[in-house]
């Protein structure tokens, strides 16, 4: 597989990278494990000043972050911009929030006041982040700034297609006074990574990917009984009922499917509207996709940028294609560019089949599918008839449905009018077939921890703790 940066708004291999050696990636390993045995004893504060300090770099070096992840994948250099802004935000929030969220917390004892328990939240080692390049910088920073906050040192295995974008991450923290070791980039092929989770020096791993990838991870992390936390991707509901503001709810369904030129884990896919306004959402949501401007990413005036490579072009034309000869209708006609990069024309399909790919895969790009529900439990059915669980967006101003979404969508989060983002204050991941997991907040954190208990017994008498007393001393304690 070729590491290399290739612009994909015009197909120029700009750089290439030669893949560690065996003997390199063996003294990264030996690094990571000697930098850990370092790290995990510095304290908290510590170790939150300096991912505060990579938070500074980030806000201070914006534009140069932001025109590298348009260079190597595409992104509208107004929306890498962004990307950073939130990379900065997240590297703040955990630096403020990490000495409280290791704190330790103190147990329920029995009440006899002879076991005191504590809970304490530790390091478990090196973290191995195997990553996409949708959000080259995002989906680094929301493992790392917790991950090392928490004492873990991190091993970066970021996507061939941005092998630059990697190594200024890398670069960022070692600025940002982590010492040597504490952040790596692994420029490797996807083929190494069975190897390096089987190393006893990694501890864990962290992916965000396609299910393929994250069935290979999973089955190596388990062969060696290692952690994993696991983010998969998904088909995302965005819900219309008749009683929602139908203007506001079309716009922002051009910009859930469109965001990131489409190629984003928690854009809304499948568009699912009620009878009584189907008809008016599909006209107003047509015309929204059909008047982007498509063009060079720079341009601040694009609002579609290309795909990250041909391969996702071609993808993405085979499904919509397999769903077409399924019985699926293109609404809006578009797809594949003629010229140079790796452009793609919004599509819009309908009346697809529950098994065709429209229904049932993630379509990474500007392709929608519409279908239309009788009602709100309907609206539900439709939702759930998934392999996925990710986000789901639900538009209603009736509180009945609203909590009926809320309680019966099956995902990771739900919004009520408005569309799925990540949040650094709230946890982040999904169920069944988007993956497994949490990531942000105290709850993602906590993930690469080792959440340990500590009972304390009081003496019964002289040199006599009390969990060597008679049977029966310690009433309630168990052995599990």
């Amino acid at each position: 597989m070729t590491i290399a940066t290739i612009n994909p708004a015009t197909g120029e291999t700009l750089r290439t990278f030669d893949p560690l050696t065996d003997g390199e990636l063996e003294r990264r390993l030996a690094l990571a494990a000697g930098a850990y045995a370092q790290w995990r004893r510095r304290t908290v504060a510590e170790r939150a000043s300096i991912v505060a300090r990579a938070g500074e770099i980030l806000a201070a070096e914006r534009d140069g972050f932001a025109r590298l992840m348009t260079t190597e994948m595409g992104k509208l250099l107004t929306a890498a911009r962004d990307e950073v802004d939130k990379c900065a935000l997240a590297c703040r929030y955990f630096a403020d929030r990490a000495v409280t969220f290791v704190a330790p917390e103190r147990g329920d004892d029995d009440g006899s006041g002879r076991l005191a328990g504590e809970i304490r939240f530790q390091p478990v080692g090196a973290v191995l982040a195997v990553m996409p390049w949708n959000f080259p910088f995002w989906q680094v920073i929301r493992f790392a700034a917790p991950a090392l906050c928490a004492g873990n040192v991190g091993l970066l295995k970021h996507a061939s297609n941005v092998p630059q974008c990697a190594l200024a991450l890398e670069d960022l923290f070692r600025r940002a006074g982590a010492p040597e070791g504490v952040f790596q980039a692994l420029l490797v092929e996807s083929a190494r990574v069975g190897g390096i989770i089987g190393d006893p020096r990694v501890a864990a791993v962290t992916l965000t990917g396609s299910e393929a990838a994250g069935r290979s991870v999973a089955a190596a992390a388990g062969h060696h009984l290692k952690k994993t936390v696991l983010e998969l991707g998904g088909s995302d509901p965005f819900i219309v009922m008749p009683s929602a503001d139908l203007a506001q709810a079309t716009r922002v369904a051009v910009t859930a499917r469109t965001i990131n030129n489409g190629q984003s884990c928690i854009a809304a896919k499948r568009f699912i509207v009620a009878d009584a306004v189907a008809d008016e959402f599909i006209d107003r949501f047509a015309a929204g996709l059909t008047a982007l401007r498509i063009g060079d990413p720079v341009d601040p005036e694009t609002q579609l940028g290309p795909l990250a490579t041909p391969q996702i072009v071609r993808d993405l034309a085979d499904q919509v294609a397999r769903s077409v000869v399924a019985g699926a209708r293109e609404l809006v006609g578009g797809g594949p560019m003629r010229g140079r990069g790796s452009y793609y024309a919004p599509q819009v399909l309908v009346d697809a089949p529950a098994d065709s790919p429209a229904a049932c895969e993630e379509l990474f790009g500007p392709v929608a599918t519409v279908f239309r529900a009788r009602d709100a439990a309907d609206a539900v059915r439709i939702a759930n008839d998934t392999a996925f669980g990710l986000g789901a967006s639900a538009w209603t101003t009736d509180r009945a449905e609203a909590e009926l979404f809320a309680e019966s969508i099956e995902a990771g989060q739900v919004f009520i009018n408005s569309m799925v983002a990540s949040d650094p204050r709230y946890p982040f991941g999904g169920v069944r077939h988007s993956g497994y997991g949490r990531e942000l907040s105290h709850f993602g954190l906590r993930e690469f921890t080792n959440i340990k208990t500590i009972r304390r017994a009081a003496t019964v008498g002289p040199g006599t703790p009390a969990s060597l007393a008679p049977a029966g001393a310690t009433a309630g304690a168990t052995t599990e």
